[in-house]
């Protein structure tokens, strides 16, 4: 009778297979959608804290590390997420202005869209996060802050130069982080944890071959 029944399958099983699979796939979509909703309340909390670290009006250098660090670990529009949430919280409860979003949403999504284009290059994320905030962010925060808020004395490139600043040190410290994050071959396990695209997989292999 074993031997009748080799090769067949029992009644039933050709659909609790695909079965078994689609919820394993579930549980796994709903394993990394948790992941990632723990990492960036993690990511707001540390935004909101770290913020008056070195922070001037139109400086503030931790966003930046915050913004990039988030766009290489979870993407483009995560990153953006992220940033206005931290901006809101910062207007609500810390009387910032409304410099707390014009100076980290665009470099955010930036950072994170030039990391991508990049096939994974950190200084490109840094750059992303440069030009976005520095430049753009910048140039948008002069009208919000003129017309909207009626500061006076202002001009089109006036946040310019501390934009590019805070950018410039929160970028150099983000670089250096993500930097020893790859080298130790962190960095990929993280994105692979957050359903991140991934691109060290050479860094990645040799690091657990170790």
């Amino acid at each position: 009778r074993s031997s009748d029944l080799d090769g067949k399958l029992l009644p039933g099983s050709d659909r609790a297979l695909p079965d078994i699979l689609g919820r394993k796939n579930t549980m796994e979509k709903q394993r990394i959608h948790t992941l990632r909703m723990v990492m960036l309340a993690m990511m707001v909390a540390i935004g909101v804290v770290i913020s008056p670290i070195l922070r001037i009006e139109g400086m503030c250098p931790t966003a930046h590390l915050v913004n990039i660090v988030c766009s290489v670990l979870m993407g483009p529009w995560y990153s953006l997420l992220c940033a206005t949430m931290i901006g809101v919280i910062r207007m609500m409860f810390m009387g910032i202005p409304p410099l707390a979003l014009t100076g980290a949403v665009f470099g955010a999504f930036l950072s994170g869209v030039f990391y991508r284009l990049s096939k994974g290059k950190i200084i490109c994320a840094v750059i992303g996060e440069i030009f976005g905030t520095g430049i753009i962010g910048s140039m948008v925060s002069y009208p919000v802050m003129a017309f909207l808020m009626g500061r006076g004395g202002l001009t089109a490139f006036y946040y310019t130069p501390m934009f590019l600043a805070a950018c410039t040190m929160g970028g150099c410290v983000a670089y250096i982080f993500l930097k020893a994050l790859s080298k130790a071959g962190l960095l990929v396990k993280f994105q692979a944890a957050l359903g991140s695209k991934t691109y060290e997989t050479k860094n990645f292999t040799t690091a657990k071959a170790n």
